[in-house]
């Protein structure tokens, strides 16, 4: 499912809204042995998860639709039926359970992509984490959709998410790669913002050296 504000660079506020719009369709879509899991996982039902993956016959990384995982599920609509806590949950019971931190959904975007448009800190210090090694925590990092447009830094760039933004930073993403339309995160934010000041800083800081 494509993450929100794909295209030009910047945010459609109907984006969210129509994401919203088609939870009810999801399950619908989702192969049979997925739809309990999709259900569970849009939901925040820890323990309805819990049994899902405890009957599942076939692999946790199967599309739901559009490409997503049930892990992008968790990621993307977090915000919708519980508070961050209850997502970091359920995430650790996906990822307990061998849930892929790369699997793409159809645009190429992997649960990073998801949880940095949310603005889910926890969840992005989540699933950093769980990377098993730098090089794995690299490629997450620098991940880019099916059309080279943007990594997760500037999805948290375009939502002005600054503490996502620090992390994201602080774990080694390039502030100055640019997306297919040329821009780097310095350019999405607000001019005056701590999102962008803090992506000016590290661009700056990149120059140097």
């Amino acid at each position: 499912m494509a993450v929100p504000g794909r295209g030009n660079g910047l945010m459609e506020e109907h984006d969210n809204e129509d994401k919203r719009s088609g939870l009810e369709e999801l399950d619908a879509h989702a192969p049979p042995h997925l739809r309990a899991i999709a259900d569970a996982s849009q939901r925040g039902d820890l323990d309805a998860l819990r049994l899902a993956l405890d009957n599942l016959v076939g692999s946790i990384d199967d599309s739901v639709e559009d490409g997503d995982t049930a892990l992008h599920l968790a990621c993307l609509y977090g915000n919708l039926s519980c508070v961050q806590l209850k997502i970091i949950l359920r995430m650790w019971l996906l990822l307990e359970r061998g849930a892929k931190l790369e699997a793409k959904d159809e645009d190429g975007a992997i649960p990073l992509h998801d949880a940095c448009a949310g603005g889910y800190t926890e969840v992005v210090q989540l699933l950093i984490n769980s990377a098993n090694d730098a090089e794995h925590e690299k490629k997450m990092l620098e991940t880019v959709d099916a059309e080279g447009n943007t990594q997760p830094l500037h999805h948290a760039a375009r939502g002005e998410h600054a503490d996502i933004i620090r992390l994201l930073l602080a774990s080694g993403a390039l502030p100055t790669k640019a997306n297919l339309y040329g821009k780097i995160p310095s350019d999405l934010p607000e001019a005056v913002t701590e999102a962008r000041r803090l992506l000016d800083a590290a661009s700056a800081g990149m120059a140097c050296q």
